[in-house]
């Protein structure tokens, strides 16, 4: 069975190498599996609620040996494996399995539960060499009655991602963290009731879908987001001359017209692109380049299609952004207005938020413009990625970047500030409001790069009393530089 399988997805890594191939949270390598409170506190109709939400989480994956493997564990008193680990081999089939479980009832034994799930079922998995994530989804509505601190530090210790989904009030904050990866405000997720459980579907569906398609991640302040960084991964220090950024404290880069930034889209984007994500550029447009029409960045299928691209237009000065759609070949918006200054020779903060129904356009941390989606599709992964390009040519169109990134959680849109961007002004009320966030972070958490980049110095403590200053910085940390004007 073992070498069987293992002949079917070589053929199939062939066959991907050989054709484009089309990639996404959907066709992610994921074993999948949940791990459901079935004890009297949750009843039969929450419990028939509960299933209809595995369901609904479930729908956005293909379910096939190659791709999605889905088990269900419910537990009271002990654990019961309703569906073992790729038993279904297609979606329809899975969910009527699903509908089929019956509720168990009993006591709340959480800790013994996770525990069979890495001894009995992620162990029975017949692709332990080929899967890519291993995800464990726990769900419950009260306290466990025994411990869930070594079952869940074994799964993490065997890789296994854990989300904790608390339902209702009974839920013991501390023990989800606790079953959790870390940070908790990732993967822990809160539920009213069950009645309004399907509020977290979406959360659930894009976190889910980060595991599955975004690898890596970026250091920022105190924490590390699930994203992209394009200047790494299309080797832009390697091929561009480095240059004073925007503030004496940053580093940019030159793109000439020599310069080809291309790289392979498999390399960049292995397993796609998420449904959500945060497009970022810090860059600035000089000369000829701020009355020209070009990619700042792109995504091209083997036959040169866009799959997805951030268009700047000098001459109309406006922005476009492009992606797939399930009844075109493409979709594109444009953003009229509201981008003037992003063409003045000056350093700005352009910024993308993009969800599954809706793009959402910012400049310098002003929002400028939301537009609606169509449905769109999985990228194609065997073609290529580009920056600065002519559109419809491989000619560079020279540019200054600083910063070019894109981050899978849609909430980093409002932690990501243009804080390097000396221009932008922030009032006296969001000064406070930012030096109290900081303030307020326990001391390994303290983000130091908005210290660092921001206007504020700040010293407190006074006999147990806490006491902020805000104080207008004059270091040199916080000067721009005037070449620009």
């Amino acid at each position: 069975m073992t070498a069987a399988l293992d002949t079917d997805l070589l053929s199939l890594n062939l066959m991907v190498l050989l054709f484009d191939h089309c990639v996404g949270c959907s066709t992610a390598v994921n074993d999948l599996v949940y791990i459901v409170d079935g004890s009297w506190s949750v009843g039969f109709s929450d419990f028939d609620t509960a299933k209809q939400w595995l369901i609904n989480i479930t729908s956005q994956f293909d379910i096939s040996s190659h791709y999605t493997q889905v088990a269900v564990i419910q537990y009271s008193d002990t654990p019961r494996l309703e569906i073992s680990l790729g038993k279904h081999q297609g979606g329809a089939e899975l969910i009527q399995a699903i509908q089929s479980i019956t509720y168990l009832g009993g006591n709340t034994q959480t800790g013994r539960a996770i525990k069979f799930a890495v001894d009995h079922v992620f162990s029975s998995s017949q692709r332990a060499s080929q899967v890519k994530n291993r995800i464990a989804v726990v769900v419950t509505d009260g306290k466990s009655q025994d411990d869930v601190v070594d079952a869940s530090m074994e799964a993490r210790a065997q890789g296994i991602t854990v989300f904790a989904v608390g339902v209702g009030s009974e839920i013991t904050t501390s023990e989800l963290v606790s079953i959790a990866n870390k940070p908790s405000t990732t993967y822990v997720l809160y539920a009213e009731d069950y009645t309004t459980i399907d509020r977290i579907r979406d959360s659930m569906e894009q976190k889910l879908c980060e595991e599955s398609v975004c690898p890596t991640r970026i250091p920022v302040a105190s924490r590390d987001e699930k994203g992209f960084e394009l200047m790494l991964g299309m080797k832009v220090q390697m091929k561009a001359k480095k240059i004073p950024g925007s503030l004496t404290s940053e580093t940019a880069y030159a793109l000439t017209a020599s310069i080809d930034v291309t790289e392979n889209t498999r390399e960049i984007f292995p397993e796609g692109l998420p449904p959500s994500y945060v497009f970022v550029a810090t860059l600035r447009l000089k000369g000829s380049s701020s009355r020209l029409t070009f990619d700042l960045w792109r995504v091209l299928s083997k036959d040169k299609k866009i799959q997805a691209a951030v268009t700047l237009s000098g001459k109309d000065k406006t922005v476009m952004f492009t992606t797939t759609s399930i009844t075109e070949k493409e979709q594109r918006v444009t953003f009229k207005t509201g981008f003037e200054t992003l063409y003045d020779g000056k350093w700005h903060q352009l910024k993308l938020l993009v969800r599954p129904h809706q793009v959402t356009s910012f400049l310098d941390d002003q929002t400028i413009q939301e537009v609606k989606l169509e449905p769109v599709e999985p990228i194609y992964i065997n073609g290529e990625t580009q920056l600065s390009k002519r559109r419809g040519t491989d000619i560079t169109v020279p540019v200054e970047i600083q910063k070019l990134r894109l981050y899978c959680d849609p909430h980093q849109s409002e932690r990501e500030t243009a804080c390097e961007i000396y221009s932008v002004v922030r009032s006296p009320l969001s000064l406070v409001s930012t030096v109290i966030s900081v303030i307020c972070t326990p001391l390994h958490d303290v983000q130091l790069s908005i210290i660092k980049s921001c206007p504020f110095l700040i010293s407190y403590i006074f006999s147990g009393t806490l006491t902020f200053y805000v104080i207008v910085s004059t270091t040199l940390k916080r000067q721009p530089n005037f070449e620009d004007g």
